[in-house]
């Protein structure tokens, strides 16, 4: 192979390793971003501040809850207020496990859901959007009981 060509498949390499690299950082800025996020919108619950929830979530977000899904941020504000009633929060939340899409436009966020005393009594799933301005907004979210461990004690 001659040295010109040699050459350039050197460059076209360091090229496509150095995109790689940038694109791990920026994945890895924008989990943060995410993560971030999630422990601000969690800190709502904790300060009890109803109104700073209702920034977080998307127009169009939908969060399941019973047996039909609550739409939009109007209908899920509504359902979530009376959590937010009394002085001490009834549960609270934190990120264990965050994806960013490599297009950077869609996030996944789960974690464990505490009662006061810090048992882990659920599970949440969440998907935020990066919306035109910028910021981060839940579009779906979803939470799952915690199930007892079903193995025997004794190890049968």
């Amino acid at each position: 192979m001659p040295k010109l060509e040699q050459m350039a498949l050197a460059c076209m390499s360091l090229l496509m390793a150095c995109n790689a690299i940038a694109q791990e950082s920026d994945l890895a800025q924008l989990q943060q971003q995410v993560e971030d996020t999630e422990r601000a919108f969690a800190a709502t619950m904790a300060d009890r501040d109803h109104e700073a929830f209702r920034t977080f979530l998307s127009e169009e977000t939908i969060f399941f809850a019973g047996e039909s899904p609550l739409r939009g941020s109007q209908q899920v504000a509504d359902a979530w207020e009376p959590y937010f009633q009394e002085t001490e929060a009834p549960f609270s939340w934190e990120p264990e496990t965050i994806v960013v899409l490599d297009s950077g436009t869609l996030a996944l966020s789960s974690g464990p859901v505490r009662d006061p005393a810090g048992n882990t009594v659920a599970r949440f799933n969440s998907i935020w959007r990066l919306d035109p301005q910028g910021q981060w907004k839940i579009v779906f979210d979803k939470g799952s009981r915690v199930c007892d461990d079903p193995s025997p004690a004794n190890g049968d």
